[in-house]
């Protein structure tokens, strides 16, 4: 109970902090993320709304950091609990909606969110215009089918979420990452999972959005590892586990 209560003082004096990321320009200068009275961002005003005739549903875009990934937003649901990421065909054997958006010429990864879903295509030069109509309409004709988003028996991505069996210092850092940091990246298309400290150094997994885009070292060494310095002395650093590191150490 004692780290709860340390993290709920320090959560208190973000204001102060967040000052230190003004003007960086990249997503770590929303890192201390936007009060409640702050209103919808001019890059969600800017997007069109993609809308078919006699069908209940329509898809909105949205930019995010990495020119190479765009946001989708459904208007629904997407993820009930946490987020699935997904770096190529072979991965999306648990869900039937990643396996259909793979299907599209040009997708490189799918992201799956809360409320949003996140493609990245192969690269710079294949255009939004051409991918963008096909991502539409099989967004679409998924949530009109009923189908499950993942298969029942598949797990999304491990919560960052403190438990009992953390200490006071892995407390704080997970609550850090679910309550300051998580909701500012997941607003890019991307994610942030947690997954390990060890020697003063926390490990952690970019995913979505964050993969690939050219601001991610800095959003990692700028954003998130000042945020986490700033409020658990005993961080030291912050480093990216990418999948062959996860993988070898499972």
């Amino acid at each position: 109970m004692a780290a709860y209560k340390e993290v709920g003082r320090l959560l208190g004096i973000s204001a102060k902090f967040s000052r230190s990321f003004a003007g960086s320009g990249c997503w770590c200068s929303r890192l201390h993320l936007p009060s409640h009275n702050t209103g919808v961002s001019d890059r969600w005003l800017k997007n069109p709304v993609w809308i078919v005739p006699g069908r209940t549903m329509f898809v909105q875009t949205q930019d995010t950091p990495n020119p190479n990934s765009l946001k989708f937003l459904p208007g629904r649901t997407v993820m009930e609990e946490g987020t699935m990421n997904f770096a190529g065909p072979r991965d999306a054997y648990c869900s039937p909606l990643a396996r259909q958006l793979f299907r599209i010429d040009g997708v490189k990864s799918v992201f799956l969110g809360p409320d949003f879903i996140t493609i990245t295509k192969l690269d710079a030069n294949m255009e939004w215009k051409v991918i963008k109509p096909d991502v539409f309409a099989a967004i679409m004709d998924f949530f009109t089918s009923g189908l499950p988003v993942v298969n029942e028996d598949s797990k999304p991505s491990a919560d960052t979420a403190p438990s009992d069996e953390d200490d006071e210092v892995v407390a704080m850092i997970k609550e850090l990452l679910d309550t300051r940091i998580r909701p500012t990246v997941q607003e890019d298309g991307g994610d942030v999972v947690y997954r390990g400290f060890e020697d003063g150094i926390v490990k952690l997994k970019l995913q979505g959005s964050c993969t690939s885009c050219p601001s991610s070292i800095i959003t990692l060494k700028n954003g998130i590892q000042n945020m986490l310095q700033f409020y658990v002395p005993e961080v030291e650093s912050v480093e990216q586990v990418d999948n062959e590191e996860e993988a070898a150490q499972v």
